[in-house]
């Protein structure tokens, strides 16, 4: 899906996880001291910016040290470059991937340096959405073919005398340049530059009962909080997004998967089959995400609220 390649120190992610940041030095090729550790009771997560993926990398941190006894790092990296760390051994496993298939390709089939984890039991789905409150007031809005009747409605300071469509940051999976062009459609991307910014845009739109049109995806606990209605785009089918200059049909809806060092995968000992059996809801997953995001719990306090109110779920990840 959806991330600037940073690394997290574990005692700062709890003030940074809403953010899609820890500074300005770019340490891609840093790594974890405890990643790929042969032996020793640690292990490395990959954490993306979104939080939901915080929210999966909260549960199981909490997890791994309290009832397992590893001690947990994590690492920020964009969603491609967490393929190269994780090949490379410097993080152990990606718990939510939203769909790479040249990276699957390479490391999963072709150089087997990375094994699937199974899924996350989450499905994902990216789309455009208008407010609710928009799109009853305009109920015809729904259809991109209507789009532009609204494009003036949609038009911001930064989006050229077109209609905006909001997107979030640029390293997230979007089409939606493609798609604007593909469509011939009177608007222009704009990038908040992070979830956060997004958010942040998406609320006051909504105070102020604006309209706007943004890329957005599921699970997301915003929805609890701003309702939105999907834009029907082309129907997705089987390889419409296979160019992704041509690309002129919705976006799929992806279960999403998890993945894990071969080398881990291997000898990452109860850790390793922990993470494999790691799956849960996407109302789960919102629980703990609003309470982050929207509560302002730190991760860890997230995670553990969740954790004393659903023994019997995760109980089954540890047997």
């Amino acid at each position: 899906m959806r991330i600037r390649t940073r690394v997290c120190a574990t005692s700062a992610v709890a003030s940074l996880l809403l953010l899609t940041g820890c500074g300005a030095a770019d340490m891609t090729q840093q790594s974890s001291p405890f990643a790929h550790a042969q032996g020793a009771k640690t292990v490395t997560l990959s954490v993306q910016s979104w939080v939901g993926a915080q929210a999966n990398v909260a549960v199981a941190q909490y997890l791994l040290e309290h009832e397992l006894g590893y001690r947990v790092d994590t690492v920020q990296v964009d969603e491609v470059p967490a393929w190269d760390a994780l090949s490379q051994g410097r993080v152990d496993a990606i718990l939510e991937d939203w769909g790479h298939p040249e990276q699957e390709q390479r490391y999963v089939d072709d150089k087997k340096t990375i094994t699937r984890g199974g899924e996350l039991g989450v499905t994902g789905h990216i789309g455009w959405y208008v407010p609710t409150y928009f799109a009853k007031q305009h109920p015809d809005v729904t259809s991109w073919k209507n789009l532009d009747k609204y494009a003036d409605l949609m038009r911001t300071a930064e989006s050229g005398g077109k209609g905006q469509l909001m997107d979030g940051s640029p390293s997230y999976v979007t089409n939606d340049k493609a798609l604007v062009s593909n469509l011939d459609l009177d608007y222009q991307v704009v990038f908040a530059g992070s979830e956060a910014a997004q958010i942040t845009q998406i609320k006051q739109f909504a105070k102020e009962k604006k309209p706007f049109l943004t890329y957005w995806y599921a699970p997301q606990w915003l929805f609890e909080k701003v309702p939105m209605t999907e834009v029907k785009l082309p129907a997705y089918k089987e390889g419409c997004d296979a160019d992704p200059a041509k690309v002129a049909c919705a976006y799929p809806h992806t279960p999403l998967e998890k993945y894990l060092n071969s080398d881990f995968a291997r000898s990452g000992g109860s850790a390793a089959a922990f993470l494999k059996k790691f799956k849960w809801t996407t109302e789960d997953q919102n629980e703990v995400s609003l309470m982050i995001a929207d509560q302002k719990l730190t991760p860890e306090e997230a995670a553990r609220k969740w954790v004393e109110g659903h023994e019997s779920t995760w109980r089954a990840w540890l047997s």
